[in-house]
């Protein structure tokens, strides 16, 4: 795991908008997890523009996201296929048959998740897998307890999760639906690369947690310790409960890939 501390979080977003963008240029065939959230908007609007400026082309990739909440339509504009399609693929040029979502609307929804768990193994598995990080330590919706080799699978979502996504559905817990498909922990510690973005106060004690706790099936997110390749991108705010934070900065002054990796910030 390495991992970089940034001011801000328009540091942090344009960081993770760079590395987007250099993995789809590698490889302009990527197969990219996504994730969904307030933090990915900045880093979705960030790839966007940088699309319109000719920068890169996403049109060749392939994406799977990570979630989707069960009983809601792709169409419906609480979904995150919905929300995709408006902070991203319409303005990338990523096709329906390319932007890969669970159905949350699907017959069976376990028949789904585990058709959507072959279909990533089909592809090959995710080149690039990004992530956020709930409060309550959460990755995808993995909740708290969640084993650490799950596959994609359909999961209650805790308390927490409901109160925190309530925002988005009129302020209203109840009216969150409360089941989700969800790539599972093992699903995710598959894929070639992780980055993991995090930024605010509010994340401050699941970031810690999740890089400096133990391994914990409490913690979802410190299931990302074990990943063979894992960087954690941290804005100021929810790097303040680190205690190792004198060796992250040493490591950021010091190793090539992270020095490459922050040229512009220190030219």
């Amino acid at each position: 795991m390495k991992v970089v501390i940034l001011p801000d979080a328009r540091s942090v977003c344009s960081l993770a908008v760079d590395i987007l963008i250099r993995k789809v240029r590698q490889n302009p065939a990527a197969v990219l997890g996504l994730a969904t959230g307030r933090t990915m908007e900045a880093i979705y609007a960030g790839v966007s523009e940088r699309h319109r400026r000719g920068d890169v082309d996403f049109s060749k990739i392939t994406s799977f996201n990570l979630d989707e909440y069960v009983g809601l339509s792709k169409t419906h504009p609480q979904s995150y296929s919905y929300y995709m399609r408006e902070k991203l693929f319409d303005h990338v040029g990523v096709s329906d048959g390319r932007g890969r979502i669970p159905a949350g609307d699907a017959a069976d929804p376990d028949q789904e998740a585990a058709a959507y768990d072959r279909a990533i193994v089909e592809k090959g598995g995710i080149d690039l897998q990004l992530l956020g990080l709930g409060e309550n330590g959460h990755i995808g919706f993995n909740e708290p307890l969640s084993g650490l080799t799950t596959r994609t699978r359909v999961v209650a979502l805790d308390e927490a999760t409901l109160t925190q996504n309530a925002e988005m559905f009129s302020g209203d817990p109840e009216g969150v639906p409360k089941r989700a498909i969800t790539m599972g922990i093992g699903t995710i510690l598959e894929a070639k690369s992780t980055v993991l973005v995090a930024t605010g106060d509010a994340k401050a004690t699941a970031v810690a947690a999740s890089l400096e706790g133990a391994l914990s099936s409490a913690v979802p997110g410190s299931a990302l310790q074990m990943h063979r390749e894992c960087l954690v991108l941290l804005d100021d705010k929810a790097a303040s409960g680190l205690k190792c934070r004198s060796s992250i900065e040493w490591q950021m002054k010091h190793d090539t890939e992270l020095l490459d990796l922050l040229r512009s910030y220190y030219l």
